[in-house]
């Protein structure tokens, strides 16, 4: 009596790791587009065009004129006028092309807004100041 062996395929098939792959991918990339970083609460004034690019770094300046910055996606730290500059030189070597975004709330004295202003313009930092896009009627 003769005996029959099975032969057993030495490969793997990798489709279903790759749909695996494929749908994780996926998942991360519209959960990393729904996340705010931006977790002080700022009433923004009210403006025509909004901005299509992310800013690299962040400075806010809540309604009691406390400051907070931040790179990047990292949590907001509470800044000094004083300390914006070294703050934004070090987030300057990280990313040479940085700009940075200013979230003022609408009822922060203008000359304020204009210290930031004019710490950027100094620096040579691109500066862009966030606004809440117009109320539909």
């Amino acid at each position: 009596m003769l005996k029959r062996r099975a032969k057993i395929s030495p490969t793997f098939s990798m489709a279903s790791m790759t749909d695996v792959i494929f749908l994780l991918l996926i998942f991360f990339m519209i959960t990393s587009t729904v996340v705010s970083p931006n977790a002080i609460k700022v009433l923004l004034p009210q403006g025509k065009e909004q901005t299509s690019a992310k800013p690299l770094t962040r400075v806010i300046i809540d309604k009691e004129l406390n400051m907070y910055a931040a790179f990047g996606n990292d949590a907001e730290q509470a800044i000094t006028m004083e300390e914006l500059t070294p703050f934004l030189r070090v987030c300057a070597q990280r990313e040479p092309e940085m700009y940075v975004a200013l979230y003022a709330d609408e009822s922060v004295p203008y000359r304020e807004i204009v210290k930031v202003l004019n710490i950027a313009n100094e620096n040579h930092f691109k500066m862009v100041l966030a606004t809440r896009p117009p109320e539909k009627n």
